[in-house]
Parts: structure tokens; C-alpha cells; sequence
């Protein structure tokens, strides 16, 4: 090969020392690490500042594992049933993800101290705040997150702890960890996509004023995103319903927060910017790293960059984040309908069990704006059948929230949104904004919120079939044996007789019709044929199960207690993992 050529082909080869790689821990092929870095290994390393302690293990999570939505909320607590426990999650930074929770009394923690493949987290760090993370990505980015002290953790959630005497407070390491330096280094000592302990604790660290980080800030940017959707422990208010006296219309307020969520996304982006350019500084990577975070990797839940990933326009990623706006309203709606919120009160209003409680709270008026159900049962129906129903009472919120003067401004606003993305809008010969309301609340509702609550649901979708001859929703922690019996007594009986009545109307009718009118009243009698039918199959089996007088108990799960109502219930296999009993 000529000289030449030998220059050209240098040009493609990196050349390294083997011994340069033991300087790694680990020693890593990382050939093309440069000189500055491989000088940082000589310094400290982050396991002389912070440790770890072994994992919390149940043995058994189906027993002692819980979303916190599913039990009893008066149960929940550091000292109480249930404690908070971290169980991974979705890649997010700083702060949330939090939403499980582990049996936490007495006889659960003998329970880890003795079994076998169990174990309990050393009772040091009990108390103790920690910096915890996602053991597995799925992407080559890390998210580290805040563990409250209130909180413990399991073998998918790894976490450290400051030692008593550290450079780095919690929230200083936190704006480390999730710095460009760390992500840079984090790929040398592991390119994969699992990060255990060993590999953080191997970090090296260098010393970095603290007061001139941005950690306050940011925590208090992720912590506000966290706690504005209702999955959230501390969800006290919706956004969209913050300045909600001015009686001005749903779209000026959804414009006015969507900037603000801008405007919030693009802080954040300053602020972790600024807190980079700082570990850059410190650790001397100013000619190998620069301090720009891409929105996409800015964390925050009203960040569509985010929240939808890199694969829509951004016209599409508003149209999905208006969408999904809405929705969340409906959710929210549907949430003091059933008296989980109110008007009056902030953040979790009412989540006992067996509606304990429910009727003291209604005597305090705590649902006096607008009152909750009277028995925790929505009829969810594709037809008007009752003065009460879901989205009869949709109407009667945003009647009272934003005023009569706005209403049908308002109401329009809300079914174009939803067909925006949550569904498909009519395109032959449209629909009013009520019909498509009760479309979305009829064929997708269920659906959205079987998603948000991650399988677990909390309102129950009773449903008599394919032909939708009755539909109703039952919030979980007001169910009592009495529901069932309700159920049938006030809405089921009597929705037999209104449509075996229109059936007989519609046949009167037809005897005088014209040709065209005729085949459409045929129409309309065979598709109410089909539901009545359905309906008295329903009823049947309704009773059956009424006579059972079923009683819930909320520690078992949603998985084992939806599993109770055999076919009554909608979507049993997806949430029981079978048809049910």
C-alpha cells in the first residue's frame, strides 16, 4: 500500500491503548473515549458520596403490589396498609412515576423479612430521601427521579442514598445524574439498556457550586407537571379549570393554558440547559459536549415532543394534545359525577370503600356546586334514555363551570376537540355536538380510561353486549351489595318497558308511513328488537348475580375483584387476563 493510501485509511481508524481501557471500570472497549475523560477515572467516584441498599421483594406481587388508585385511600400511608413504592416506569426526569404501592403492615413486613425470596428494604433507609431511576430504557437516555421519603422501592427501581458526610445533596445529584455529562460517561460504562447501581456508583464526580444550579426550579417545574393529571396521589385541580369563575369560553382557556405549557416546556429546556453548561464547566468537556437538550428529552407530560415522541408533525402532535385535553376533562367530569372530586374541594375527595362515608360528606357539602350521583351509577347509553345519564350531566358541568352564555360555544369547542383524535368525526351528514359527546362517551370513553389507569380501572363498565341495549358505569370504591339490585331496579326494568313502548309506537307508525319512511321505521324496529332482547338477557343474568350480594374487597386488587361479575362487565379478559367467574 503507498504512503498515501496509508494516510487515507488513517483517516477511518481509531487508535488506542488497551491499557487506556483499564483506566475504565470495567474496563470497557471504549476506544474512542478521549484523554479528559479517561483522566476524570482518577479521581473520586460517586460510591465514595452515596450507597445503595437492597430492594424491596415481595415474593409475591399480585398479592402485595397495588396501584394506590385501586385500594382504600384512608389506608394509604408510610404507617398505614399501604406504602409508596417506586416500581420503574416510563423514561421521565426529576420527579413521578410513583403510583404503586406495597403492603406495609405488620404481618406483610414479617412476611418479606422470612419468605424465601423475599425481602425488606434496611429499616436506615426507611425515612430517607434517594435518587432512583428505571432499570431498564427504552432508549439509550436514563431518567432519574426523586424518591420521596415516604417511599420505598423494588428491584426495577434501583436507588441511592447520601452518605452523612457528601459534596452532593439529593437534589444537586439529581441535576447530575440527568446532566449530558453523566448521559455521556453512562455510555461508556454501559452502552445498553439496563442501568444497575454499580455502573452509577462508578461515576466520577467533581466538585460543582451548588447555589448556582438550577435545582429548585426544575424539581419544581417536574413536580407541578406530575401532580396536574388525575393518576397522580397529589392531583388536587385541572389545569383547563384553575380560572374557571370568569365564565369565558372552554377554548380561550385551553389557549391560554397551552401557552403557558409552552412557555413551561421552553423554561425547563433553559433552566437544564444552564444546569449542563455548569457540570461542563466543572468536569473541563467544553470542546466534547455541549449543553443543549432536545425538547423530546424534556420530560414534562404537557410536552407533546414528549409525550408523543418524534414520528408526528407538529400540527399532529397539537391536534393529539387538544384531543387528549378534553378527554381528560370528560375524565374529570365523569370523577365528580361520581364524588372522587368536587368543585368545592381540592385534589381526592372521596376513594374509601363500599361508599363508607359517601352520604356524611354530601351532608357537609362537599359536592354542593355540583352535586355527585346519588348511588355511584351512570348510565352510559348511545341513546337519551335517561334524564341523568353521563352525557346529560357533561352538560350540566359545563353549564355550571363556564355559564349558560357560552354553552353551546363550549359544547362544540369540546366535540371538535375529541374528534381531533380520540375519534374519528361523522363525514356524511355530521352530528350535533351532544351526539358526538355521547358518541365518545359510548364507544371510546371506556377505552381511554382503561389506558390512563393502566388496566386498573376505577369505574366499571357494566354493559349488556355487543347491541349496547344499556350501559353503566360504577365507581369502585362506592360499590356495595346494594348496587347490583339498584342497578336493575332503577335502570334496567324500566329501560325494558321504554323500549318494548317505542317498539310498539314504531309499529303504529309504520301502518301509515310511505315506502322510504317505511323501511326506515323497519330499521330503527329491528336494531330496538335486538337490544331488548339483549337487555332481557342482561336483566337475567343481572339478578342472578344481585341475588349473589357481592361484596368487594379492595385489597385484593382490580384484577380479582372485577373478575366477580362474570359477563356483566365489560372488557373482563383485558383486565382479568381471563372471562371472568
Amino acid at each position: 500500500m503507498s504512503q498515501q493510501n496509508n494516510k487515507d485509511m488513517a483517516k477511518y481508524f481509531y487508535r488506542a491503548s488497551a491499557a487506556d481501557f483499564k483506566k475504565i471500570p470495567g474496563s470497557p472497549v471504549a476506544y474512542w473515549v478521549s484523554d479528559k475523560i479517561l483522566a476524570l477515572f482518577n479521581g473520586r467516584s460517586l460510591a465514595g458520596s452515596y450507597f445503595s441498599e437492597g430492594p424491596c421483594k415481595t415474593g409475591n406481587d399480585d398479592v402485595y403490589l397495588r396501584v394506590h388508585w385501586e385500594v382504600n385511600s384512608n389506608e394509604i400511608g408510610f404507617n398505614n396498609h399501604w406504602c409508596f413504592c417506586s416500581k420503574g416506569g416510563d423514561y421521565r426526569k426529576y420527579y413521578g412515576n410513583i403510583e404503586h404501592v406495597i403492603k406495609w403492615d405488620s404481618s406483610s413486613k414479617e412476611h418479606y423479612r422470612k419468605d424465601k425470596i423475599s425481602r425488606l428494604t434496611a429499616e436506615h433507609v426507611w425515612s430517607r430521601e434517594g435518587v432512583t431511576w428505571s432499570i431498564i430504557s427504552s432508549k439509550s437516555e436514563f431518567g432519574f427521579r426523586l424518591l420521596p421519603s415516604d417511599a420505598q422501592f423494588n428491584s426495577v427501581s434501583p436507588t441511592i442514598f447520601k452518605k452523612d458526610v457528601c459534596s452532593y445533596s439529593e437534589l444537586g445529584m439529581l441535576m447530575f445524574l440527568n446532566s449530558t455529562v453523566v448521559s455521556s460517561i453512562l455510555s461508556i460504562l454501559n452502552p445498553t439498556l439496563a442501568l444497575n447501581v454499580g455502573n452509577v456508583l462508578e461515576l466520577p464526580i467533581v466538585d460543582v457550586l451548588e447555589s448556582f444550579l438550577k435545582k429548585e426550579e426544575v424539581l419544581s417545574i417536574s413536580i407541578s407537571d406530575w401532580n396536574a393529571y388525575e393518576t397522580s396521589w397529589d392531583f388536587t385541580n385541572l389545569p383547563l379549570l384553575i380560572q374557571r369563575n370568569t365564565k369565558r369560553s372552554t377554548s380561550v382557556y385551553y389557549q391560554a393554558l397551552r401557552t403557558y405549557w409552552h412557555e413551561t416546556t421552553l423554561e425547563m429546556q433553559s433552566l437544564e440547559e444552564e444546569n449542563n453548561r455548569l457540570f461542563i464547566e466543572a468536569y473541563g468537556l467544553q470542546d466534547e459536549l455541549t449543553p443543549e437538550v432536545p425538547l423530546s428529552e424534556i420530560t414534562l407530560i404537557c410536552n407533546p415532543h414528549y409525550r408523543y415522541g418524534g414520528n408526528l408533525t407538529d400540527e399532529e402532535r397539537e391536534q393529539r394534545l387538544q384531543s387528549d385535553t378534553l378527554s381528560e376533562l370528560i375524565s374529570y367530569i365523569i370523577g365528580c359525577m361520581m364524588g372522587r372530586y368536587s368543585l368545592d374541594r381540592e385534589g381526592l375527595v372521596y376513594a374509601h370503600s363500599n361508599s363508607v362515608g359517601f352520604s356524611e360528606l354530601v351532608a357537609e357539602g362537599a359536592y354542593q356546586t355540583f352535586p355527585a350521583d346519588g348511588d355511584g351509577i351512570l348510565p352510559l347509553t348511545s341513546e337519551h334514555w335517561f334524564d341523568d345519564d353521563v352525557a346529560a350531566r357533561v352538560e350540566e358541568f359545563v353549564r355550571t363551570v363556564w355559564g349558560e352564555e357560552h354553552l353551546e360555544e363550549n359544547l362544540q369547542f369540546i366535540a371538535d376537540s375529541l374528534c381531533l383524535s380520540a375519534i374519528k368525526p361523522v363525514k356524511k351528514s355530521g352530528e350535533t355536538a351532544r351526539e358526538t359527546m355521547r358518541r365518545y362517551l359510548s364507544t371510546q370513553f371506556f377505552k381511554d380510561h382503561l389506558k390512563t389507569y393502566k388496566k386498573r380501572p376505577i369505574y366499571w363498565l357494566f354493559s349488556s353486549g355487543k347491541e349496547k341495549a344499556f350501559e353503566c358505569l360504577v365507581y369502585l370504591h362506592r360499590y356495595n351489595e346494594a348496587t347490583l339490585p339498584r342497578m336493575r331496579t332503577e335502570y334496567v326494568s324500566p329501560l325494558l318497558g321504554q323500549m318494548a313502548g317505542r317498539i310498539e309506537r314504531l309499529r303504529l307508525q309504520k301502518v301509515d308511513a310511505a315506502t322510504t319512511e317505511a323501511k326506515r321505521l323497519d330499521k330503527e324496529i329491528d336494531s330496538l328488537t335486538k337490544q331488548l332482547t339483549e337487555l332481557r338477557a342482561f336483566d337475567d343474568q343481572l339478578k342472578h348475580y344481585a341475588d349473589m350480594k357481592i361484596t368487594l374487597d379492595l385489597d385484593d386488587g382490580v384484577k380479582v375483584n372485577y373478575g366477580k361479575f362474570g359477563n356483566l362487565l365489560a372488557e373482563v379478559k383485558a383486565i382479568t387476563g381471563d372471562k371472568g367467574e
